[in-house]
Protein backbone atom coordinates (compact mmCIF):
# COMPACT_ATOMS: atom_id res chain seq x y z
CA UNK A 1 0.00 0.00 0.00
CA UNK A 2 1.12 3.25 -1.13
CA UNK A 3 1.96 6.05 2.08
CA UNK A 4 -0.75 8.10 2.66
CA UNK A 5 0.19 11.72 2.84
CA UNK A 6 -2.13 14.45 4.06
CA UNK A 7 -1.54 17.51 3.29
CA UNK A 8 -2.56 19.73 5.78
CA UNK A 9 -2.56 22.66 8.39
CA UNK A 10 -3.02 22.41 12.31
CA UNK A 11 -5.91 24.92 12.44
CA UNK A 12 -7.76 23.38 9.04
CA UNK A 13 -11.44 21.96 10.61
CA UNK A 14 -11.49 19.47 7.37
CA UNK A 15 -8.19 18.83 8.25
CA UNK A 16 -9.03 17.82 11.64
CA UNK A 17 -12.38 15.55 10.11
CA UNK A 18 -9.54 13.88 8.12
CA UNK A 19 -6.80 13.41 10.79
CA UNK A 20 -9.91 12.01 13.28
CA UNK A 21 -10.65 9.23 10.65
CA UNK A 22 -7.00 8.35 10.36
CA UNK A 23 -7.43 7.65 13.73
CA UNK A 24 -10.34 5.92 14.00
CA UNK A 25 -8.52 3.24 11.43
CA UNK A 26 -5.40 3.26 13.78
CA UNK A 27 -3.47 4.52 10.58
CA UNK A 28 0.08 5.49 9.92
CA UNK A 29 0.46 8.85 7.70
CA UNK A 30 2.85 11.21 6.24
CA UNK A 31 2.30 14.97 7.58
CA UNK A 32 2.86 17.64 4.83
CA UNK A 33 1.79 21.18 6.68
CA UNK A 34 0.72 23.94 3.70
CA UNK A 35 0.02 27.36 3.93
CA UNK A 36 -2.65 28.67 5.42
CA UNK A 37 -3.48 30.92 2.17
CA UNK A 38 -1.50 31.71 -1.27
CA UNK A 39 0.98 31.64 -2.42
CA UNK A 40 1.02 27.45 -2.67
CA UNK A 41 3.73 26.83 -5.05
CA UNK A 42 4.25 23.42 -3.59
CA UNK A 43 0.63 22.41 -3.30
CA UNK A 44 -0.57 23.94 -7.29
CA UNK A 45 1.74 21.92 -8.34
CA UNK A 46 0.25 18.62 -7.52
CA UNK A 47 -3.67 19.68 -7.52
CA UNK A 48 -2.62 21.95 -10.21
CA UNK A 49 -4.45 24.68 -9.03
CA UNK A 50 -7.35 23.59 -6.25
CA UNK A 51 -6.59 25.06 -2.86
CA UNK A 52 -8.33 23.61 -0.30
CA UNK A 53 -6.93 22.58 2.28
CA UNK A 54 -6.81 19.13 3.03
CA UNK A 55 -5.72 17.02 0.24
CA UNK A 56 -4.77 13.36 0.38
CA UNK A 57 -2.10 11.91 -2.00
CA UNK A 58 -0.79 8.23 -2.78
CA UNK A 59 2.13 8.13 -4.83
CA UNK A 60 1.16 10.15 -8.16
CA UNK A 61 -2.43 10.13 -7.26
CA UNK A 62 -4.06 13.47 -6.11
CA UNK A 63 -7.39 13.14 -3.73
CA UNK A 64 -9.20 15.74 -3.94
CA UNK A 65 -12.07 17.42 -1.22
CA UNK A 66 -12.92 14.92 2.03
CA UNK A 67 -16.17 13.54 1.17
CA UNK A 68 -13.78 11.54 -1.35
CA UNK A 69 -10.51 11.67 0.73
CA UNK A 70 -13.02 9.33 3.45
CA UNK A 71 -13.86 7.08 0.64
CA UNK A 72 -10.04 6.22 -0.25
CA UNK A 73 -9.05 5.96 3.35
CA UNK A 74 -11.99 3.33 3.90
CA UNK A 75 -11.50 1.59 0.48
CA UNK A 76 -7.39 1.49 1.85
CA UNK A 77 -8.53 0.23 5.53
CA UNK A 78 -12.15 -1.14 5.80
CA UNK A 79 -11.91 -1.97 9.30
CA UNK A 80 -13.98 -0.76 11.09
CA UNK A 81 -15.95 0.60 8.99
CA UNK A 82 -16.27 4.53 8.11
CA UNK A 83 -19.81 3.55 6.50
CA UNK A 84 -21.61 0.90 8.83
CA UNK A 85 -24.54 -1.01 6.81
CA UNK A 86 -26.51 0.29 9.72
CA UNK A 87 -26.14 3.83 9.83
CA UNK A 88 -28.15 3.84 6.35
CA UNK A 89 -28.34 6.56 3.77
CA UNK A 90 -29.32 9.02 6.81
CA UNK A 91 -25.10 9.03 7.58
CA UNK A 92 -24.43 10.51 3.72
CA UNK A 93 -27.23 12.89 3.81
CA UNK A 94 -25.82 14.36 7.59
CA UNK A 95 -22.26 14.48 6.42
CA UNK A 96 -23.11 16.83 3.61
CA UNK A 97 -25.16 18.55 5.65
CA UNK A 98 -22.52 18.90 8.35
CA UNK A 99 -19.73 19.29 5.63
CA UNK A 100 -21.93 22.11 4.05
CA UNK A 101 -24.59 24.15 6.16
CA UNK A 102 -23.39 23.58 9.42
CA UNK A 103 -19.60 24.09 9.04
CA UNK A 104 -20.45 27.73 7.41
CA UNK A 105 -22.47 28.83 10.55
CA UNK A 106 -19.64 27.38 12.34
CA UNK A 107 -17.10 29.27 11.07
CA UNK A 108 -18.31 33.21 11.12
CA UNK A 109 -19.73 32.38 14.25
CA UNK A 110 -16.33 31.07 16.02
CA UNK A 111 -14.37 34.17 13.80
CA UNK A 112 -16.32 36.96 15.81
CA UNK A 113 -13.66 39.71 16.99
CA UNK A 114 -13.71 37.65 20.91
CA UNK A 115 -12.85 34.18 19.05
CA UNK A 116 -10.70 35.87 16.21
CA UNK A 117 -8.99 37.22 18.98
CA UNK A 118 -8.15 34.47 20.81
CA UNK A 119 -6.85 32.32 18.05
CA UNK A 120 -4.90 34.65 15.97
CA UNK A 121 -3.49 36.68 19.36
CA UNK A 122 0.01 36.31 18.47
CA UNK A 123 -0.22 36.90 14.75
CA UNK A 124 1.01 40.18 13.45
CA UNK A 125 -1.08 42.78 11.88
CA UNK A 126 -0.03 42.37 8.35
CA UNK A 127 -0.97 38.91 8.89
CA UNK A 128 -4.90 39.29 9.65
CA UNK A 129 -4.91 41.54 6.76
CA UNK A 130 -3.83 39.35 4.16
CA UNK A 131 -5.42 36.44 5.91
CA UNK A 132 -8.91 38.33 5.72
CA UNK A 133 -7.72 39.21 2.00
CA UNK A 134 -7.10 35.17 1.27
CA UNK A 135 -10.60 34.23 2.56
CA UNK A 136 -12.72 36.72 0.94
CA UNK A 137 -11.29 35.90 -2.03
CA UNK A 138 -12.31 32.25 -2.05
CA UNK A 139 -15.37 33.30 -1.02
CA UNK A 140 -17.00 36.45 -3.04
CA UNK A 141 -20.43 35.51 -3.24
CA UNK A 142 -20.65 33.34 0.41
CA UNK A 143 -23.57 35.23 2.48
CA UNK A 144 -21.97 35.13 5.73
CA UNK A 145 -24.69 34.47 8.89
CA UNK A 146 -24.26 37.63 11.31
CA UNK A 147 -23.11 36.57 14.82
CA UNK A 148 -27.03 37.14 15.79
CA UNK A 149 -28.49 34.63 13.11
CA UNK A 150 -24.57 32.62 13.41
CA UNK A 151 -25.67 32.03 17.57
CA UNK A 152 -29.31 31.26 17.15
CA UNK A 153 -28.80 29.06 14.27
CA UNK A 154 -26.37 26.67 16.51
CA UNK A 155 -28.73 26.99 18.88
CA UNK A 156 -31.29 24.58 16.84
CA UNK A 157 -28.45 22.40 15.00
CA UNK A 158 -27.29 21.58 18.24
CA UNK A 159 -30.72 21.02 19.92
CA UNK A 160 -31.24 18.40 16.85
CA UNK A 161 -28.15 16.84 17.38
CA UNK A 162 -29.01 16.75 21.26
CA UNK A 163 -31.94 15.08 20.69
CA UNK A 164 -30.14 12.27 18.23
CA UNK A 165 -28.01 11.39 21.52
CA UNK A 166 -31.39 11.40 24.33
CA UNK A 167 -31.60 7.54 23.55
CA UNK A 168 -28.16 6.94 25.20
CA UNK A 169 -26.67 5.82 21.59
CA UNK A 170 -22.65 6.42 21.73
CA UNK A 171 -22.89 8.34 18.14
CA UNK A 172 -25.02 10.17 16.08
CA UNK A 173 -26.78 6.73 14.00
CA UNK A 174 -26.02 4.16 16.35
CA UNK A 175 -23.83 2.60 18.54
CA UNK A 176 -21.03 2.48 15.71
CA UNK A 177 -19.36 5.64 14.60
CA UNK A 178 -19.93 6.44 11.19
CA UNK A 179 -18.95 9.26 8.43
CA UNK A 180 -21.33 11.77 9.88
CA UNK A 181 -19.75 11.91 13.37
CA UNK A 182 -16.87 13.06 11.46
CA UNK A 183 -17.95 15.55 9.79
CA UNK A 184 -20.11 17.17 12.32
CA UNK A 185 -17.15 16.94 14.50
CA UNK A 186 -14.83 19.39 12.92
CA UNK A 187 -17.55 22.11 13.76
CA UNK A 188 -16.86 21.59 17.24
CA UNK A 189 -14.00 21.14 17.47
CA UNK A 190 -13.37 24.33 15.53
CA UNK A 191 -15.52 26.37 18.17
CA UNK A 192 -13.81 24.74 21.24
CA UNK A 193 -10.61 26.17 20.31
CA UNK A 194 -11.80 29.79 20.73
CA UNK A 195 -12.89 29.61 24.22
CA UNK A 196 -14.39 32.93 24.94
CA UNK A 197 -16.99 31.85 22.28
CA UNK A 198 -17.27 28.20 23.29
CA UNK A 199 -20.05 28.62 25.54
CA UNK A 200 -22.98 28.29 22.56
CA UNK A 201 -22.21 24.36 23.53
CA UNK A 202 -22.58 24.81 27.23
CA UNK A 203 -26.45 23.75 27.47
CA UNK A 204 -25.74 20.47 25.45
CA UNK A 205 -24.08 18.03 27.78
CA UNK A 206 -24.54 14.90 25.20
CA UNK A 207 -23.19 16.60 22.19
CA UNK A 208 -20.14 17.39 24.09
CA UNK A 209 -19.69 14.11 25.78
CA UNK A 210 -20.35 12.93 22.04
CA UNK A 211 -17.91 15.21 21.09
CA UNK A 212 -15.09 13.42 23.44
CA UNK A 213 -15.73 10.16 22.19
CA UNK A 214 -14.85 11.16 18.66
CA UNK A 215 -12.09 13.21 19.66
CA UNK A 216 -10.58 9.76 21.83
CA UNK A 217 -9.75 8.33 18.41
CA UNK A 218 -6.68 10.71 17.99
CA UNK A 219 -5.05 11.21 14.96
CA UNK A 220 -3.37 7.52 14.49
CA UNK A 221 0.52 7.84 13.70
CA UNK A 222 1.40 10.72 12.08
CA UNK A 223 5.18 11.53 10.61
CA UNK A 224 6.45 14.48 9.18
CA UNK A 225 7.13 14.43 5.56
CA UNK A 226 8.16 17.52 3.46
CA UNK A 227 6.44 18.79 0.28
CA UNK A 228 9.49 18.78 -1.32
CA UNK A 229 9.55 15.18 -0.93
CA UNK A 230 6.06 14.62 -1.22
CA UNK A 231 6.73 16.35 -4.66
CA UNK A 232 9.72 13.80 -5.20
CA UNK A 233 7.50 10.80 -4.61
CA UNK A 234 5.22 12.02 -7.12
CA UNK A 235 7.36 12.56 -9.82
CA UNK A 236 9.28 9.33 -9.04
CA UNK A 237 6.05 6.77 -9.10
CA UNK A 238 4.64 6.03 -12.56
CA UNK A 239 1.26 3.85 -11.82
CA UNK A 240 -1.61 5.41 -10.78
CA UNK A 241 -4.68 4.09 -9.37
CA UNK A 242 -6.99 2.41 -11.26
CA UNK A 243 -9.53 4.61 -13.29
CA UNK A 244 -12.29 4.40 -16.18
CA UNK A 245 -14.77 6.34 -17.94
CA UNK A 246 -18.02 4.91 -18.15
CA UNK A 247 -20.51 5.11 -20.86
CA UNK A 248 -23.30 7.84 -21.45
CA UNK A 249 -21.26 10.57 -19.33
CA UNK A 250 -21.50 12.80 -22.41
CA UNK A 251 -17.45 12.77 -22.37
CA UNK A 252 -15.00 10.33 -23.18
CA UNK A 253 -11.46 9.52 -22.30
CA UNK A 254 -8.72 11.84 -23.61
CA UNK A 255 -11.38 14.48 -23.88
CA UNK A 256 -9.21 17.83 -22.16
CA UNK A 257 -12.09 19.18 -19.47
CA UNK A 258 -11.73 21.46 -16.55
CA UNK A 259 -12.73 20.83 -13.16
CA UNK A 260 -14.01 23.32 -10.58
CA UNK A 261 -15.81 23.52 -7.07
CA UNK A 262 -19.53 24.41 -7.47
CA UNK A 263 -19.45 26.83 -4.28
CA UNK A 264 -16.45 28.29 -3.28
CA UNK A 265 -12.40 28.17 -3.87
CA UNK A 266 -13.62 27.73 -7.20
CA UNK A 267 -10.41 27.57 -8.89
CA UNK A 268 -10.31 25.93 -12.25
CA UNK A 269 -8.16 22.73 -12.76
CA UNK A 270 -7.19 21.24 -16.27
CA UNK A 271 -6.34 18.17 -17.62
CA UNK A 272 -6.83 15.55 -19.85
CA UNK A 273 -9.99 12.77 -18.60
CA UNK A 274 -8.71 9.54 -17.33
CA UNK A 275 -11.96 9.04 -14.89
CA UNK A 276 -15.57 9.62 -14.57
CA UNK A 277 -18.16 7.19 -12.79
CA UNK A 278 -20.86 8.47 -10.90
CA UNK A 279 -18.86 9.31 -7.91
CA UNK A 280 -15.48 10.33 -9.28
CA UNK A 281 -14.14 12.30 -11.88
CA UNK A 282 -10.44 11.98 -12.59
CA UNK A 283 -8.10 13.89 -14.78
CA UNK A 284 -4.66 13.57 -16.17
CA UNK A 285 -1.84 16.69 -15.71
CA UNK A 286 1.55 17.25 -15.55
CA UNK A 287 3.61 19.23 -13.83
CA UNK A 288 7.37 20.21 -14.36
CA UNK A 289 8.48 19.36 -11.02
CA UNK A 290 6.05 16.68 -9.56
CA UNK A 291 5.85 14.72 -13.11
CA UNK A 292 2.16 13.34 -14.65
CA UNK A 293 -0.32 13.08 -11.88
CA UNK A 294 -4.06 11.91 -11.95
CA UNK A 295 -5.95 14.39 -9.55
CA UNK A 296 -9.53 12.83 -8.11
CA UNK A 297 -12.52 14.93 -7.50
CA UNK A 298 -16.11 13.81 -6.24
CA UNK A 299 -18.79 14.23 -8.72
CA UNK A 300 -20.96 16.08 -5.86
CA UNK A 301 -19.68 19.71 -5.06
CA UNK A 302 -17.79 19.57 -8.57
CA UNK A 303 -19.01 20.67 -12.26
CA UNK A 304 -17.02 19.48 -14.96
CA UNK A 305 -16.53 20.61 -18.43
CA UNK A 306 -15.10 20.39 -21.83
CA UNK A 307 -13.46 23.83 -23.07
CA UNK A 308 -15.42 25.38 -25.96
CA UNK A 309 -13.58 25.07 -29.31
CA UNK A 310 -12.51 27.94 -30.73
CA UNK A 311 -14.60 29.81 -32.97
Amino acid sequence: MSDLILHHYDGSPFSEKIRLILGFKSLAWKSVKVPVMLPKPDVVALTGGYRRTPFLQMGADIYCDTALMSRVIDALAPQPPLYPVAATGAQHILAQWADSTLFWTAIPYTMQPAGAAYLFKEAPPEFLKAFGADRAAMTPNLKRATIPDATAQLGSYFSWLETELSDGRSFLLGAQPCIADFSVAQSLWYIRRAPPVAAVLAPFAKLIAWYERVAAFGHGTPEKMSSGDAIALAASTKKHAVTKVEPGAGLAAGDAVTVVAADYATDLVAGTLVGLTQHEVVIERTDERAGTLHVHFPRIGYQIKAPKPAA
